[in-house]
């Protein structure tokens, strides 16, 4: 993981997106999260907040412009090459959690490493699951499957399979829109106590303008502007 420091690890410039289907298209001439930020990424829905974290995270390749991501050009690589590089670069938290149910606490939260041979699951990797499991209160729940747990745990669990892996950089997709408010501050405190712990990055889509005092760098997605001649 990198060490905390002001170089970028997302980088994008002159970027234009566009799916294939048409109707919808995105630019970014410039945009920079140094290494250790806290972001979070607004705008309204279907402005490309989640089209953005798709880019940044290689599942989305740009028709033009560079995205590097944690000092890889991530537009350069084959779709191989972005699979591999998400995998043991990048963690995600979601909306829906995405957890396993056929799967236990501890087993989703070592998720990735079924992913990637490159992600070599052996006792240090798990002693380090437990590790993130106690720190966010995880650790007598971890045989559980997941329809056995509260909203609030299950979203515990999807936090530890993101940081799992030592991630450079995590992005989080809406990670607290099916949270009550109490639950929702306390999932976001605990994201953002783990990510400051390791100088992870962050990189969040929200709707919730109440939570932006708790970001460093507010990255509004309509204001990005278009792509420089």
């Amino acid at each position: 993981m990198l060490g905390y420091s002001r170089q970028p690890v997302i980088s994008l410039r002159g970027v234009c997106f566009e799916y294939a289907h048409g109707g919808f298209s995105l630019n970014v001439g410039e945009l920079t999260v140094a290494s250790g930020t806290r972001a979070a990424a607004i705008g309204p829905s279907g402005s490309g907040k989640t089209t953005l974290l798709n880019l940044i995270s290689g599942i989305e390749r740009p028709g033009s412009g560079e995205v590097s991501t944690a000092g890889v050009r991530v537009d350069r690589l084959s779709s191989a090459g972005r699979r591999s590089f998400r995998i043991t670069t990048i963690g995600f938290v979601f909306q829906e959690f995405l957890l396993l149910e056929y799967l236990d606490v501890l087993d989703n939260i070592l998720y990735p490493y079924r992913l990637h041979p490159e992600l070599r699951l052996d006792a240090s990797v798990r002693s380090r699951a437990r590790q993130l499991a106690s720190d966010l209160g995880l650790a007598e729940l971890l045989a559980r499957r997941p329809s056995e747990l509260s909203q609030g745990e299950r979203q515990r669990v999807a936090i530890a399979r993101a940081l799992v892996t030592a991630p450079s950089l995590i992005l989080a997709d809406e990670p607290t829109g099916n949270l009550d408010p109490a639950t929702k501050q306390q999932a976001l405190d605990l994201l953002f106590e783990q990510c400051e712990a390791r100088s992870t990055t962050l990189l969040m889509v929200t709707h919730d303008h109440g939570l932006l005092d708790q970001f460093a760098q507010i990255v509004d997605v309509e204001a990005l502007g278009p792509a420089e001649a």
